[in-house]
Parts: C-alpha cells; sequence; structure tokens
C-alpha cells in the first residue's frame, strides 16, 4: 500500500505543475495554493492513496469550483462551501463519502480537493478525471465509462446551496452552468460519485504525483537550465512556439472566459505569429494559420524565462511565454472522447491531429 502525507511545504510545487498541465484554466494557482496551505497547516496533512489501495466499495466524490477563471480570481471559497456541498450530497446518498477526488488537473481545481481533504480528514486520491482542464462539466473520463455526474450539488458563499439530478451529463452542465452564473459565475461543487471498483476506468491514475513532479522539476531547473525545456521532457511535450504577447481579447460569456491572444515571435519564431483560443482552457494553437495543436491535446503557456505557467486569465499584453504541445489521455483520442472533446464539438472546421503527427520533424 502506497499512502502520502502532503504537508504545506510540497503544495507550491504542486500548484505550479497543476496550473502548467491545467491548459490555462482550472482557476488561480495561487490562491489555491494558499487555500491550501492554510487548510494543511490548520488540520494536519493530506493523506494521498493510490487507486489500487482505493476499496472497491469506497464512496468517492470529486470536488471543484465551477465557473470564470476570471471571477474565480476575485470571489474566492471561504472554506464553508465544501462542507455544506459534502453535507448535501452525503445526505442525498444516504451513506457517508469515504474519499476525495480531483476533477480534473488545473491551477484551484487541483488544490481545492486538498483543502476539502485537510478540513474532512478524508483521504485524497492521486489521480484525477481529466489529465487536463476543460471547460464543461460533462468532458470528464467518467462520463465516458458510463459515470452520471449526478448527483450534483452546487454552492455559494452565501449560503445557498443546489442539488441537481438530471437525465444525463451534458444537460447537467447546461442546469450547472445557470445555477453557477446566478451564484456570481463561481461555484463550488461535488459530482460524479463514484465507487472504488470503477476509478480505475473512470480516473488518470497518478496525476497528483505527476503535477508535483513537474512543479518541482521546473523550479529546481531555474538557474541551472532551461524551466521549459525540463517540463517539456516530462510531458513528453512539443515546444510550439516562443514570443511577446502583443493582443489579448477576453470576456466573461455563458460562466466561461472566452478569447483569443496572439504572439509575435523571438528567437527560432522571429517573423512569425501565433494565435491561442480558449474558452476557460487553450482549445487551439495556429502558427501563421497553421494549426500545430488542438483539444483535446494540451495547449500550456509558460513564462520563458522562469517556466511558470500563465491561465488564460493572467496573460497580458508584452508577457514574453513559451506554448507547449502535449499528448492527452489515449481515452480522448478514441472515438467516444474526441465526440465529447475534439475540435468539432468546440466548432472547428478540422478532424482532431495528434500534436506528435503536426509537430514531427520534416523528412529531408
Amino acid at each position: 500500500m502506497t499512502v502520502r502525507q502532503i504537508t504545506a511545504d510540497r503544495m507550491a510545487d504542486i500548484a505550479r505543475g497543476a496550473a502548467i498541465l491545467g491548459t490555462g484554466g482550472g482557476g488561480d494557482p495561487y490562491v489555491g495554493r494558499l487555500l491550501a496551505e492554510q487548510a494543511i497547516r490548520r488540520h494536519g496533512p493530506v493523506t494521498l492513496v493510490d487507486i489500487e489501495d482505493v476499496p472497491a466499495d469506497a464512496v468517492v466524490v470529486p470536488v471543484a469550483m465551477m465557473g470564470a477563471p476570471t471571477v474565480m480570481v476575485e470571489k474566492t471559497p471561504s472554506g464553508e462551501e465544501i462542507h455544506t456541498a459534502l453535507r448535501t450530497l452525503r445526505d442525498a446518498l444516504g451513506q457517508e463519502i469515504t474519499h476525495l477526488a480531483c476533477i480534473e488537473v488545473g491551477g484551484i481545481n487541483s488544490t481545492i480537493p486538498f483543502v476539502a481533504a485537510a478540513e474532512t480528514g478524508l483521504p485524497l486520491v492521486d489521480a484525477d478525471a481529466m489529465g487536463r482542464a476543460f471547460p464543461e462539466l460533462q468532458m470528464v473520463l467518467p462520463t465516458l465509462a458510463g459515470v452520471s455526474t449526478c448527483p450534483l450539488v452546487l454552492t455559494d458563499e452565501k449560503g445557498n446551496s443546489t442539488l441537481l439530478r438530471t437525465i444525463d451529463n451534458l444537460w447537467a452542465e447546461r442546469l450547472a452552468r445557470s445555477v453557477t452564473v446566478e451564484m456570481g459565475c463561481s461555484s463550488m461543487t461535488v459530482q460524479c460519485v463514484m465507487r472504488g471498483a470503477q476509478l480505475r476506468d473512470a480516473l488518470v491514475p497518478g496525476t497528483l504525483s505527476l503535477v508535483e513532479r513537474l512543479g518541482r522539476a521546473v523550479r529546481e531547473a531555474r538557474g541551472r537550465r532551461d524551466p521549459v525545456t525540463a517540463a517539456i521532457e516530462i510531458m513528453d511535450g512539443h515546444l510550439l512556439f516562443t514570443g511577446k504577447v502583443t493582443d489579448v481579447s477576453r470576456r466573461t460569456s455563458g460562466g466561461f472566459a472566452r478569447g483569443t491572444a496572439r504572439l509575435a515571435g523571438t528567437g527560432t519564431h522571429d517573423g512569425r505569429s501565433l494565435e491561442l483560443q480558449f474558452q476557460n482552457e487553450h482549445l487551439l494553437a495556429q502558427v501563421d494559420g497553421r494549426v500545430v495543436a488542438g483539444v483535446p491535446d494540451l495547449i500550456c503557456v509558460l513564462e520563458t524565462d522562469s517556466g511558470e505557467p500563465v491561465t488564460t486569465e493572467a496573460l497580458r499584453y508584452g508577457f514574453r511565454v513559451s506554448v507547449i504541445g502535449a499528448p492527452c489521455d489515449p481515452r480522448w483520442r478514441t472515438a467516444a472522447g474526441l465526440d465529447l472533446v475534439g475540435p468539432r464539438y468546440f466548432g472547428y472546421d478540422h478532424d482532431y491531429v495528434p500534436v506528435e503527427r503536426l509537430n514531427a520533424p520534416s523528412p529531408r
């Protein structure tokens, strides 16, 4: 059995790595890190367990925030929302929750479960439901595995709570998004209740360990080697572009942060341009009009000098950044996965091509 105790001093690396894999979304990693550090110092370390060590009859519940990342920066949770959501779900289930999990790898949504685990004393599963971050509730591997999003509970800082039971996961997204907008474009959620026996099919194993390793590698590379290269090596990724941000167009619409960013190339990319399109997370990267990466593969933006992740809400004119593309979990590349999160779902008129093929060296 592999059980680890996560202390507050480890959260900086975890938050950094999670924000890198979060493809620009998942909320502000700094805010999430502070909340997790505070909770762990107050209540003690978080117990992290592998999927293989979760009993088959365990009741596993992912905890997350839903809404526009631009709003989450200014509307941070008090902590009481988590307790309200878990109590409401427990009463709806008629049984105790035994384990917590991450719904996605992303800034605040990889650290909020640590807050919940510290405050409740429940163990946290070393896994997540995406292997990255996606903008909509139904875009999780549990959907592919036949797990219902509902019962789904949403709470806010005012004390409101809503319990949803819907006919499918897409309707859960539609109704939960409407409730979240009314709650101020940000809510706390618990959803996708799973038994331990379902975790292997419904989650990506080891992602919390992976993000800590990634965050630590970037930090340790500074001053010794290129931190962006260190990240690429761990992610099995590709450097798509290096440049300066020349324009960002961003708006909050329908509970999402939507927009585009444009970069002018520097170094080996001098004279070229890159455009990013995002809906909370980066969805498409094009260099001089040619697609170099797109959903469901990961598109990650890092500060060129430090390797620190830059979220979509933090991206600003003048930032000097490097853009990385990396392969997604293989299950997203299946026909069912692409129907759920592929480029055509988001309205792009092209088929999915793996990032490694788009960036393969040209034959000589």
